[in-house]
């Protein structure tokens, strides 16, 4: 008997928490409240209720109770074409946005990375528009676009380019206007990103490479953005959702004109709460923006990890 119950002992203690006779360690939870009340009642509680309310008829000024109608708001929004086409706006924003992006970091972060002099002050300077607020980026590029005294027409002026152009009421030059500012805006902390994956790449592999003889862009190629394709997927997938989710640069520049080319969905759905007093038809628009942008971020990055699984 005594020799059954020790080879017992084992798998009793395999099969349980560890410390036999005691249950879960509640105390953990404890130390875990602090962060998890802010973050239900700030986040998780405010989205329960956005959702909720999308499926009533909400309005502000009205006297009578708010009703539940269902569904009526979703189906409202399925021929809203100016939602739809804000939608398609803001798709072409966050990819106007986030490709160029990621490309100008790629290189600023390479640059960056080598051993050059004064690279402090560089590191220093390249993140200068990453610490200036969205609404301070917004009039100071409003000034740059200045159909009149602005730097940019100044500029084109003294070389002989013309007479300058309203870049941000121009209907065909609105759009482009913007998604420069959003790219200059949001690089840098794609660049911190980069350069932090890339120190990390060990340095005696480059060197492995160049001693076979390996050049800059096979280097690259091979050694350095394996290293780095966790980094890159992970930070453009959040710039994909930061840039679709935009709002305070695009409201100080344009507030979603001219004629709507810049009307991005969060622009939309913050007009129709707060200058039409739709609640719960704007609570859809939410919904319908984050069940979206979920689906096209998932079939991304299933895309980008089957990629780099074939790889």
């Amino acid at each position: 008997m005594t020799s059954v119950t020790e080879s017992r002992r084992p798998a009793v203690r395999a099969s349980g928490t560890g410390r036999p006779g005691r249950g879960p360690d509640h105390g953990a939870w404890f130390l875990v409240l602090p962060a998890l009340i802010p973050i239900l009642v700030l986040s998780v509680g405010p989205l329960l209720y956005g959702i909720l309310l999308a499926f009533t008829d909400a309005q502000s000024g009205r006297t009578e109770p708010t009703r539940w109608i269902g569904t009526l708001n979703f189906q409202d929004l399925l021929h809203d074409t100016l939602f739809w086409d804000s939608f398609r706006i803001g798709l072409v924003w966050a990819v106007g946005v986030t490709v160029p992006q990621f490309l100008l970091a790629l290189g600023l972060a390479l640059l960056l990375n080598q051993n050059l002099r004064l690279r402090w002050l560089a590191r220093a300077l390249a993140i200068v528009p990453w610490a200036m607020p969205e609404v301070v980026v917004g009039i100071m590029w409003r000034l740059v676009y200045n159909a009149d005294a602005g730097i940019l027409n100044e500029t084109l002026r003294d070389l002989g380019l013309g007479n300058g152009h309203d870049w941000l009421s121009g209907l065909a030059t609105a759009l482009p206007a913007v998604i420069v500012v959003g790219v200059w805006a949001g690089m840098p902390q794609t660049t911190v990103a980069l350069l932090a994956g890339l120190q990390n790449t060990p340095r005696e592999l480059h060197e492995a490479a160049a001693v076979d003889g390996a050049g800059a862009w096979r280097r690259f190629r091979t050694v350095t953005w394996p290293a780095l394709r966790p980094v890159a997927l992970a930070i453009t997938a959040l710039n994909l959702i930061w840039n679709f989710n935009s709002f305070a640069l695009v409201y100080v520049l344009t507030s979603g004109g001219p004629g709507g080319r810049t009307r991005l969905p969060m622009l939309f759905a913050y007009e129709e709460a707060f200058r039409y007093g739709q609640f719960g038809y704007a609570a859809a628009m939410g919904c319908v923006m984050v069940a979206l942008v979920s689906v096209l971020l998932a079939v991304f990055l299933a895309g980008r990890l089957k990629g780099g699984d074939e790889a």
